[in-house]
């Protein structure tokens, strides 16, 4: 367990860090620490959009090939989605359900661990950061600390201008603020006094918003939009 000062110094490092390289081995540092074999550290893509460009570190040797480190991440692998499943970070058990639904897991194998550190203190970015391995353990209070490391890591990396917080797909400001509004009970009549907007306007912000979103309703679009953190209530 790292003691008060020790975080504050890795804090410190972080916030002090001139390359990229150096806080992402701060980050990959505290997962070892918790017994971690396998690394991801990533940005999370809106839906219908590509990886590619989001990964920052990604060390992960799929065991069924001798050990050889896996040179690509499906975006629908369901692991990411372990990123939009909480707000803090948690210990997840690798059953064999979830190695028959995801390349990462199954590279990692059934009965093993995982610590899942989902980045939110970036809005409305959205991040991951995923250590696996055999003996993975982690207190409450390890659990805490890595979600202080990995927030402040992520903050870095935008202050260094290695990521942006806009995502391909994201929301326009306006498609957030009729969603929110929506989200509250106003009706399209309501929204459209509100913002100065003509109804057809408020409907095609929220059409556009939809097929962002992949969402099949207007309920469905604002529960993506929660999940995904581009309006907050």
């Amino acid at each position: 367990m790292a003691d008060p000062m020790e975080m504050q110094s890795k804090a410190s490092a972080i916030a002090e860090a001139q390359t990229s390289k150096h806080v992402l081995d701060i980050v990959e540092a505290q997962l070892r620490r918790l017994g971690a074999t396998h690394i991801l550290v990533t940005g999370l893509p809106m839906p219908n959009r590509p990886i590619n460009g989001l990964v920052h570190r990604f060390r992960w040797a799929d065991d069924r090939a001798g050990g050889i480190e896996r040179a690509e991440i499906d975006v629908e692998d369901s692991a990411l989605m372990l990123g939009l499943m909480r707000n803090r970070a948690f210990l997840w058990d690798v059953t064999a359900g979830d190695v028959s639904h995801s390349e990462l897991f199954a590279s990692l194998g059934a009965d093993t661990r995982v610590v899942v550190a989902p980045v939110t203190e970036t809005h409305p970015f959205q991040a991951l950061v995923l250590g696996g391995g055999v003996h993975l353990e982690a207190s409450s209070v390890d659990l805490s600390n890595l979600e202080l490391i990995c927030n402040a890591a992520f903050r870095r990396l935008i202050d260094l201008g290695v990521l942006s917080v806009q995502r391909p797909g994201d929301l326009s400001a306006r498609e957030r603020r009729v969603l929110e509004l929506t989200a509250l009970g106003k009706t399209a009549s309501d929204i459209a006094g509100l913002l100065e907007i003509s109804q057809r306007t408020v409907h095609a912000h929220l059409q556009n918003a939809s097929a962002k979103l992949n969402a099949s309703n207007k309920t469905h679009t604002v529960v993506e939009a929660l999940r995904y953190g581009q309006i907050r209530l």
